[in-house]
């Protein structure tokens, strides 16, 4: 199994129309024997939305990965001093994360675990999904390019005529990203045609 021995923190942000795909990358990872561990944002564990509900979708990621999320800062803190997972992710990545990761910003538990995460100088998968990826988040993508043990799943944009500015990861690489990225190499290519 290609993932046998890894454990990965998983994190998930407030793109809603996105868990769908999350859950079947989570289920994926399980499937071919990682180590999963669920870390959800305050969006994801409080916000009923027409994707689904908060409770249903914590449930899910329980009921996939065996573990209750981790929804707090303080829960989430120790994952740089326990030296918790080989790598983490941050899929579906918002523009709010993505923009407080690249400055630094530390409130709330998926930007916790990140920043725990990185002081071991382990990778740090990005699956973006951002409604102004080619707008005023277009610079804390550049930054996050260029910053040490940072890695992004390929992406593009999903609908240029109707929304230029958004990009989407494609979440199906998620699991070829975090190989790449165990290895301390960029998937490529990075920028994609969404369709």
């Amino acid at each position: 199994m290609k993932f046998n021995g890894f454990k990965i923190g998983m994190a998930v942000t407030g793109s809603h129309c996105t868990l769908h795909e999350i859950t079947g990358v989570m289920q994926r990872l399980v499937d071919e024997g990682a180590d999963v561990t669920p870390i959800i944002s305050y969006a994801v564990e409080s916000m009923d939305t027409r994707f689904g509900n908060a409770e249903d979708w914590k449930r899910k990621f329980t009921e996939i990965t065996s573990k209750e999320p981790i929804h707090t800062i303080p829960d989430a803190e120790p994952v740089g001093p326990q030296k918790k997972f080989d790598c983490m992710v941050i899929a579906p990545c918002t523009g709010n994360t993505l923009a407080k990761l690249a400055n630094g910003i530390t409130d709330s538990p998926v930007l916790m675990a990140a920043k725990a995460h990185l002081r071991n100088q382990r990778p740090l998968v990005i699956a973006i999904s951002t409604n102004d990826g080619l707008g005023l988040n277009a610079r804390n993508i550049g930054t996050l390019l260029i910053t040490k043990n940072i890695y992004l799943v390929p992406f593009g944009q999903d609908s240029p005529v109707n929304k230029a500015n958004s990009l989407v990861a494609h979440m199906n690489l998620i699991p070829d990203t975090i190989l790449a990225a165990c290895e301390g190499k960029q998937i490529q290519p990075l920028l994609v045609d969404y369709r």
